[in-house]
């Protein structure tokens, strides 16, 4: 029985491959610059979050909606770059690690602060190209 999937495409791959490497160096080195306290608010990964959501609101906006379609961008700098920067994992851990240490008040601010900063930065972004003029 033949195959009817479509044929993979290495490029696209290769995109979300490159942009993930830059953006996992952007989010180590930032997070090298901070030891990880479970009494402090771990500003880093909070710090990447927030700028990978607002990037991702802002390239997925302007990628679908304003430029003309394009194989490589939207995996190169969606999934690749704000992929690799973003990180929930660490935030779910650095949570867990929050209410192991007794720290409950921050670990239920982080939480809330990362999901609903993220959300507004996605639709402030989002907003922003919207409005932007279409030349």
């Amino acid at each position: 029985m033949a195959n009817s999937a479509s044929p993979r495409d290495y490029r696209e791959l290769a995109a979300v491959f490159v942009g993930g490497a830059l953006g996992t160096v952007i989010r180590t080195a930032l997070s090298l610059l901070v030891a990880a306290d479970p009494a402090r608010w771990p500003w880093p990964t909070f710090a990447v979050n927030i700028v990978g959501a607002f990037l991702l609101g802002y390239f997925t906006t302007r990628l679908l909606e304003r430029l003309p379609l394009s194989s490589y961008r939207r995996p190169l700098l969606g999934t690749g770059v704000c992929g690799g920067l973003t990180t929930f994992s660490t935030m779910q851990v650095e949570t867990l690690r929050m209410l192991e240490h007794h720290h409950y008040g921050l670990a239920v601010e982080y939480t809330c602060a990362s999901v609903v900063l993220g959300l507004l930065a996605v639709h402030l972004a989002s907003g922003l190209v919207r409005r932007a003029a279409v030349r």
